[in-house]
C-alpha cells in the first residue's frame, strides 16, 4: 500500500511501525499514563489534604512547586542514565521511583514528610518522560514520529481521569490516604517493560560507535545548537509554568467553597468535571500529532498556544458550574495538546548521543522554571482570587508563542 493509501486509514500509522516500535510505545504510553495518575492524585486529594493537615494556599503551592523542582533533577539526572545505559533501565528505574513514594505519601503524618515524599515522586516523574520519549522516537520513522508521540502524550489525559476516577470511588469511603495507596500499581508495569522491550537499534549502534563520553550536558550547547536549546527550554518553561499554574489548583478551586473564592462542588461533581475535561485533553494530545505532521511543528504549536490564551481567560472569568463543564474540556484540548510536539521536535534537533540527555534537560528544565507557578497561583488566588490567578497561564502560553521565532521547522527530519 502507498503511504497515501496509509493515510487514509486512521490507524494505518500503527500497522506501519515494527513490532518493537509498537512495543516501546505502549511501554512509553503506559509509563506516562502512570506517571499522570500518581503525581496528579496530589492535586485532587488537595482540598481535604489542606484540611487534614493545616495547610494555607501557599504552602500547598509550595509542595506542588517542589515536586516540579524535584522532577526536574530527575529528568536532568534519568536523560543522562537513559544515554549511556539504556532508554528501558532508566525507564525501569523511574516508574519504580514515582510508585513506591506515592504510597508512601499515604503514611505523611506532618508537611515536613509529605513534602520528602513528593520530592522523590518528581525524580521519578521528571525521568520517566526523558526516557520515555527518547525510546518512541528511537523507533518510529520520521513519518509517524508525531503520530506515535502524540499517542504517548495522550496517556497523560487517560491517567489524570483514573486519578480522579479513583478519587471518586476511593476517597470518599476510605479518605484520601488510600487515594495515595493506590499508586503503587505502576511497579507492577516494569515486570513487562523488563521482559518485552528492547533498547532501540538507533541507541545501540550509537553505543557501539561511541562507548564513552556518552550524554555529556555541554554538547546541548555547542555551535548552533546553544541558542536552539535556550529557545526551546525557555518555550517549555512558559507551557509548563501555564499548565501547572491551572491544573495543579482546577480540582481546589471547583471543590473549595465560595466564601474561599472556588465554586462548592462535592468530591464526585469535581471528578466528574475533570474527567470531562480529561477527554478534551485526549484528544488535543491525538489530533496534535497528526495536524503537526501534516502541517508541521511551529504551526501547530503557536496555534494550540495562542487559542490555549483565549480559551484559559475565558475559563478564568466564568463561575457558573454548567459553563465551567462545557468550556473545561474545550479548553484542556488546546491548553495540553501541544505538549504532543516537544518529543518530536526535541528528537529531530539532537543527535543520537545526546538525545535523551537534551530532551531531559530542555523538558525538566523548563520545570524548573515553572515551578513558581503552584506557588504562584496560589499566592494570587488568596490575594486577588482565582480569576486573577489563572490568568497568569493565559499571558504565559502567549510567551510561549512568541518563542518559537527562535525554534526551527524540524517536521519530516530523519534521526541522526
Amino acid at each position: 500500500m502507498s503511504a497515501q493509501g496509509h493515510d487514509r486509514g486512521l490507524m494505518a500509522w500503527w500497522r506501519a511501525g515494527t513490532p518493537a516500535g509498537r512495543r516501546a510505545l505502549v511501554a512509553g504510553s503506559l509509563g506516562w499514563m502512570l506517571d499522570s495518575f500518581d503525581v496528579m492524585l496530589y492535586a485532587l486529594v488537595l482540598a481535604a489534604l489542606m484540611k487534614d493537615l493545616g495547610m494555607a494556599k501557599f504552602t500547598a503551592g509550595m509542595l506542588g512547586s517542589a515536586t516540579l523542582v524535584a522532577s526536574a533533577v530527575g529528568g536532568l539526572v534519568f536523560g543522562v542514565v537513559a544515554d549511556r545505559y539504556g532508554r528501558t533501565r532508566a525507564l525501569i528505574s523511574s516508574i519504580l521511583i514515582y510508585s513506591v513514594f506515592t504510597a508512601a505519601c499515604g503514611f505523611a503524618q506532618t508537611v515536613a514528610q509529605l513534602a520528602v515524599f513528593r520530592v522523590f515522586l518528581g525524580l521519578g516523574m521528571g525521568g520517566e518522560w526523558a526516557s520515555g520519549a527518547a525510546l518512541v522516537s528511537e523507533t518510529w520513522s520520521a513519518e509517524h514520529r508525531g503520530k506515535a508521540l502524540g499517542f504517548m502524550q495522550s496517556a497523560w489525559a487517560i491517567g489524570y481521569g483514573l486519578a480522579a476516577l479513583v478519587v471518586a470511588v476511593v476517597m470518599p469511603v476510605w479518605g484520601w490516604r488510600a487515594v495515595f495507596f493506590a499508586g503503587v500499581l505502576p511497579a507492577l508495569l516494569t515486570v513487562w517493560v523488563q521482559r518485552r522491550v528492547e533498547e532501540p537499534a538507533l541507541w545501540r549502534a550509537a553505543r557501539a560507535a561511541a562507548p564513552a563520553g556518552r550524554g555529556r550536558l555541554s554538547d546541548v550547547f555547542r555551535g548552533a545548537l546553544g541558542r536552539v536549546t535556550v529557545a526551546v527550554t525557555l518555550m517549555n518553561a512558559c507551557t509548563m509554568f501555564a499548565w501547572w499554574g491551572f491544573n495543579q489548583w482546577i480540582p481546589a478551586y471547583l471543590s473549595l467553597p465560595a466564601a474561599e473564592g472556588g465554586i462548592g462542588l462535592s468530591t464526585r461533581v469535581m471528578s466528574g468535571f475533570i474527567i470531562a475535561m480529561q477527554v478534551g485533553m485526549w484528544f488535543g494530545y491525538v489530533t496534535f500529532g497528526f495536524i503537526s505532521d501534516r502541517a508541521g511543528r511551529r504551526r501547530a504549536y503557536v496555534t494550540y498556544l495562542v487559542t490555549a490564551a483565549v480559551l484559559m481567560l475565558a475559563y478564568s472569568l466564568t463561575q457558573q458550574p454548567l459553563a465551567l463543564l462545557v468550556l473545561g474540556p474545550v479548553a484542556a484540548f488546546f491548553a495540553t495538546g501541544y505538549f504532543t510536539g516537544f518529543g518530536a521536535v526535541t528528537a529531530e534537533i539532537y543527535p543520537t548521543g545526546i538525545r535523551a540527555t537534551a530532551q531531559g534537560f530542555t523538558y525538566n528544565v523548563g520545570r524548573i522554571g515553572s515551578a513558581i507557578a503552584p506557588w504562584a497561583v496560589g499566592r494570587l488566588a488568596d490575594t486577588h482570587g482565582f480569576g486573577a490567578a489563572f490568568s497568569l497561564s493565559a499571558v504565559a502560553f502567549v510567551c510561549a508563542a512568541v518563542l518559537w521565532i527562535w525554534i526551527p521547522e524540524t517536521r519530516g527530519r530523519d534521526l541522526a
